[in-house]
């Protein structure tokens, strides 16, 4: 079932039954009120008759006939009776003369007043005394006007509930046809966006917030798609170009051997170019095929407790043997005195390799000045602050150097792949960890790193 025509059924339903309950509770009151209403004029009538007959002020008497006739309407049906009691006379004598049930009498004389139903029928009586006299007066009358009435209210009640069934029906499949108007136009222009216009982006109303909301959380989504297929765009032309730059070499040079006979120097030399780029092409595949896995979530690397600045000191160690003329500097200042603020949950591997991808373009890009890295702790995070005094990164180009393959436009002078910021940044990702950068041409890059140390409430998932 739609879900417009899920909506519309159940606020059918629910409108329907506010009606019929509605209906319901106003014919069951105004048939108690009618009721009780009709008794008390029975029962005033019943008063009057006992003043008008029994009365021996003869002036109050016209008084009272002068009343009942001009202020009281005839009921239907309705007569009087003034039935004098004598001690010698039992009740069913009465009750049989008068065709009253002995109970209603007996009540009457005991309680002073009584009402009975019969039916429509309705009677009314009052216990009169005077002196050892004791007489009762009873009123009966039929009561049509709540019958009719009742009937009437039944009738406008029906026609009332009809009508509004229909009205109800009509706006709920008005509203329900209606109301998604704006989630289909939204959902028919999302259906025309392809990978070939995936720069169209959705009207965002400003006067229904939820719609608004609904639309600008699709082009949020469109602009990350976008810039990911820009990514995949250049992923693809980099490495395309990059694989195919050793491979046109290789197959140059032992296309030009193969020509003709020549000597054994000039042999040697074009083996020596193609395992250069052989060389060069398996850096760049495995390059690849690890910032690949490091993006995969599927199979998580084992983790242990490492401590973030031995991991430095070892990185420190192996640039020290590999590039002696590196000036690495470790500041000790800020290191907190409680170890266990240094240590985290994480792959040493991994950590060691984005690292020294981090510390390695500081040093290279710096012409091995000075490379400061600075560690300190707060009562949740350990942080790592890796600063050079480099060339720095345009700042229009910041936000581009954790893509695969590039690379800043002042770096030409330099050898690389553009394959290692990133692969950094993955594993940083993997142990639940943050990198920020700010770099000024000509000044300098800072890399500032956090992760989450053991002592934090956080836990970490590798």
């Amino acid at each position: 079932m739609k879900t417009r025509t899920k909506m519309a059924s159940i606020f059918f339903t629910s409108c329907l039954l506010t009606i019929l309950l509605l209906g319901t509770a106003v014919y069951y009151s105004f048939n108690k009120y009618s009721h009780v209403d009709f008794d008390k004029r029975v029962q005033t009538r019943a008063i009057i008759a006992s003043k008008y007959y029994l009365e021996k002020d003869t002036n109050k008497s016209e008084a009272y006939k002068m009343i009942r006739e001009q202020f009281f309407e005839k009921l239907h049906k309705e007569k009087e009776m003034v039935i004098q009691i004598t001690s010698t006379q039992a009740l069913d004598y009465y009750s049989t003369k008068y065709h009253l049930p002995e109970n209603f009498l007996k009540q009457i004389i005991v309680s002073g007043k009584a009402t009975h139903r019969d039916g429509d029928l309705v009677y009314s009586g009052l216990r009169y005394s005077q002196g050892a006299k004791t007489s009762v007066v009873v009123v009966s009358a039929e009561n049509y006007f709540t019958a009719h009435h009742l009937a009437y209210l039944r009738n406008v009640l029906l026609i009332a509930i009809g009508l509004g069934t229909l009205l109800t029906l009509y706006v709920s499949i008005y509203f329900s046809t209606h109301i998604f108007d704006p989630v289909k136009e939204i959902t028919d222009k999302v259906r025309q966006i392809s990978t070939d216009n995936i720069h169209l982006r959705l009207d965002e109303p400003t006067n229904n917030h939820e719609i608004g909301e609904l639309a600008s959380t699709f082009n949020q989504l469109l602009d990350r798609l976008e810039t990911a297929f820009e990514i995949q765009k250049n992923f693809i032309s980099n490495a395309s170009h990059e694989l195919g730059t050793p491979l046109t070499v290789i197959i140059g040079e032992a296309d030009l051997a193969l020509r003709k006979e020549r000597t054994s120097e000039v042999y040697q030399e074009a083996i020596h170019n193609i395992l250069t780029q052989a060389e060069r092409l398996d850096h760049i595949t495995k390059s690849l095929l690890f910032l690949a896995q490091s993006g995969y979530q599927g199979d998580k690397p084992t983790r242990e407790i490492v401590r973030t600045d031995q991991l430095l000191w070892d990185v420190k160690e192996t640039f020290d043997r590999l590039s002696p003329k590196n000036h690495i500097v470790v500041d000790l200042n800020e290191v907190p005195e409680d170890p266990k603020r240094l240590k985290i949950m994480g792959n040493r591997q991994l950590l060691l390799v984005a690292f020294s991808n981090i510390i390695g373009n500081a040093c290279k890009y710096s012409h091995n000045k000075p490379v400061t890295i600075s560690i300190k702790a707060t009562d949740s995070e350990v942080i790592l602050v890796i600063k050079d005094q480099g060339i720095g990164i345009p700042e229009e180009e910041i936000s581009q150097i954790f893509n695969p393959f590039f690379r800043a436009s002042n770096t030409q002078l330099f050898e690389g792949y553009g394959i290692g910021l990133p692969l950094s940044r993955n594993v940083i990702k993997m142990h639940n960890g943050q990198i920020k950068v700010d770099s000024q041409v000509g000044v300098g890059t800072t890399f500032t790193i956090r992760f989450s140390h053991i002592l934090a409430k956080k836990t970490i998932s590798v």
